[in-house]
């Protein structure tokens, strides 16, 4: 039914930038939260970013804040993560997550749907 697919991923160097995509398929939505999480072996499941086309609200993780943002194009099914200035530590599998009412919750359990991620892995 629906299908997110993450993109963009790839390797950067530290202090670079890239941007990352998220397309919805077999659903067309105008509302609804969208969450970018991060993963490695090493690490727990991080919370990233979220915004809420629902409720107009946006939420950024402290460690990201200012470098990382959150977009989409124009009312279309295409999220996007900005990333400026990467640090070693931004490393990860990228994830996005749907959530259908446009709760943008700071937990994977709240998101409806996700894709396979892309890898971002960072060099310096």
């Amino acid at each position: 039914h629906v299908q997110l697919v993450e993109s963009g991923g790839g390797l950067v160097q530290a202090g670079g930038s890239l941007r990352l995509s998220c397309t919805i398929s077999g659903d067309s939505y105008v509302t609804y939260a969208m969450a970018w999480f991060r993963q490695t072996p090493a690490k727990e499941r991080e919370f990233v970013a979220a915004r809420s086309w629902t409720f107009g609200t946006t939420n950024y993780a402290d460690s990201v804040k200012g470098r990382f943002t959150i977009s989409r194009h124009n009312a279309g099914n295409t999220v996007y993560l900005e990333i400026t200035n990467l640090h070693p530590a931004d490393a990860g599998v990228y994830y996005c997550d749907l959530e259908r009412f446009g709760i943008a919750g700071m937990t994977w359990a709240a998101y409806d749907y996700w894709g396979q991620g892309t890898l971002v892995t960072v060099s310096s």
